[in-house]
């Protein structure tokens, strides 16, 4: 396995920000860490990254111990900061010379990997011209070339698509998908959309105070829950009676909006709606990432709650340092 991951604990005085945590990933996976504001899934990108010891288990990188070998393993790593780190003062060239000085890269292949590295991404015709007039999508794809230009085996993306409208994002999307099939990039990538998670990921952990609830592709974690989902938006439903009826796999409940794993539900529709009460609004669905993560955690994500849980942007400085 590419990462190896046992155990792994970090702890703030009376806080457990990462809970005992293990998973391995192979090479050429895309494999993405869900979860809340404060689960611990960037706290467990920082301690892959060397840029936090942990308190307690182990980790390995490319084969190398994060705590014993950390230079090795920041070798051995691209990174996507949560929160934008290329200077836009400089051009998006002047952004990309920078950082291959910086990682080593030999003098005679610097030239060729920053063309193949700005054309990956779609920014050759934009590279003499100054970050700050890039737009969002434009800065996040320079992110990711800078990430690559120094050939990693592994690439971490923290949140890679936060703050981009619906386009941007579909763009990034797309050169994720690149790096993974072109590239044979092996990403792990923390997120707070759930359609992304679908999207891109091999497999995914949902992270819930510090510990994994779940862990699986996607589609396989959809399939345990077994069935369809009926969504119901009502007042006072009468739960006790949609649990008796047989075909009810399971019930949960935020607020006025109550969720039924149910085995055939557009069968059974009628009889749930016999019972529930006043209804005001229906839904009939397949289950979303979004219905795992209720069901696993208890609660409904809702990724408009979710603020930055301590990006890496602000810690690129002690990461260069460390270089």
């Amino acid at each position: 396995m590419l990462i190896d991951v046992k155990g792994l604990t970090k702890k703030y005085e009376k806080l457990t920000a990462v809970d005992n945590i293990s998973f391995s990933i192979k090479e050429g996976e895309t494999f993405g860490l869900l979860g809340p504001n404060g689960a611990g899934k960037t706290t467990t990108l920082m301690m892959l990254a060397t840029l936090l010891n942990p308190s307690g288990g182990t980790a390995s990188v490319n084969n190398f111990d994060i705590v014993k070998q950390p230079a090795k393993v920041r070798q051995s790593i691209g990174m996507v900061f949560q929160d934008p780190s290329s200077d836009d003062l400089l051009t998006g060239y002047e952004n990309l010379r920078l950082h291959a000085m910086m990682f080593g890269v030999p003098a005679a292949e610097r030239e060729s990997r920053i063309s193949e590295a700005l054309a990956l991404v779609d920014l050759t015709d934009r590279k003499d011209d100054l970050v700050k007039k890039y737009s969002g999508g434009m800065r996040r794809r320079l992110e990711l070339a800078r990430g690559l230009l120094h050939q990693p085996k592994i690439l971490f993306l923290d949140e890679p698509t936060l703050g981009l409208d619906p386009q941007a994002r579909d763009l990034v999307w797309r050169y994720i998908e690149k790096l993974s099939s072109e590239k044979k990039a092996t990403i792990i990538m923390t997120t707070h959309y759930m359609d992304e998670a679908d999207k891109l990921c091999d497999r995914i952990a949902i992270i819930d105070h510090g510990k994994i609830v779940a862990l699986d592709s996607p589609d396989t974690l959809k399939k345990k829950l077994g069935g369809d989902i009926i969504r119901l938006k009502v007042k006072d439903p009468n739960i006790s009676a949609i649990k008796k009826l047989k075909f009810v796999k399971k019930v949960d409940r935020l607020d006025d909006t109550v969720s039924i794993t149910v085995k055939g539900a557009s069968k059974h529709l009628q009889e749930v709606l016999k019972v529930v009460g006043d209804v005001e609004s229906v839904e009939l669905r397949t289950p979303t990432l979004n219905d795992v993560f209720l069901h696993f955690a208890g609660r409904e994500y809702k990724p408009e709650e979710e603020n930055a849980e301590g990006g890496f942007g602000q810690r690129v400085l002690a990461y260069q340092a460390k270089k």
